[in-house]
C-alpha cells in the first residue's frame, strides 16, 4: 500500500498551529522540510508537558507511520495509533478478513518517541507503552526509522 500523499497546506497549518500553541515564530524553512518541523514542534509540546493540537499530532503521528510502511512494506502487521492511523507494514502472510493475528497498538507520544529513537522497543515493552500481539508484531528491526 503506497503512503498517503502529503498535503502540504494540510502539513503546514496543523504546524502553524502548534508553534501558536508554543509561543514560537512561524516557520519560515523549505517545503520539503515541513513534515520534520511538524514532528519537532509536536515533540516539544510534549517535552513541555503540554498536549500537543490535534491536527498537528495527527499529521506527525501519519507522517511517522507512513515511513514505517515505505521502509518495511508488506501487510503482515498492522501498526496502530489511534485515533490517528494505522497502517499496514512488514513483509509476511498477508491478511484480508476480520481482526490481523499480528497488531501492534500505541499513543501518539510512544509512536513518535519510538518512530525516533528516543525511546526503544524494550523499553517501551517493558513499560507496557506498547500492546503488541502475533509472532511477528515486534518492530525493533525497523525502529527507530531512517532519518528521510
Amino acid at each position: 500500500m503506497p503512503p498517503r500523499k502529503l498535503d502540504q497546506e494540510k502539513l503546514r497549518a496543523a504546524l502553524d498551529g502548534q508553534l501558536v500553541a508554543l509561543d514560537e515564530p512561524a516557520y519560515d524553512g523549505p517545503a520539503s522540510s515541513l513534515p520534520d518541523a511538524l514532528v519537532a514542534a509536536v515533540l516539544a509540546a510534549y517535552d513541555r508537558g503540554l498536549e500537543p493540537e490535534r491536527a498537528a499530532a495527527r499529521q506527525a503521528v501519519r507522517y511517522l507511520l507512513d515511513r514505517l510502511a515505505t521502509a518495511a512494506p508488506g501487510r503482515t502487521v498492522e501498526v496502530r495509533v489511534p485515533p490517528y492511523a494505522a497502517v499496514q507494514a512488514i513483509e509476511g502472510p498477508r491478511h484480508t478478513r476480520g481482526t490481523p493475528p499480528n497488531v501492534v497498538e500505541m499513543d501518539g507520544r510512544t509512536w513518535m518517541e519510538l518512530a525516533l529513537g528516543r525511546l526503544t522497543w524494550a523499553e517501551a515493552m517493558a513499560k507496557n507503552l506498547v500492546s503488541a500481539s502475533g509472532s511477528r508484531a515486534d518492530l525493533s528491526e525497523h525502529l527507530p526509522l531512517q532519518p528521510s
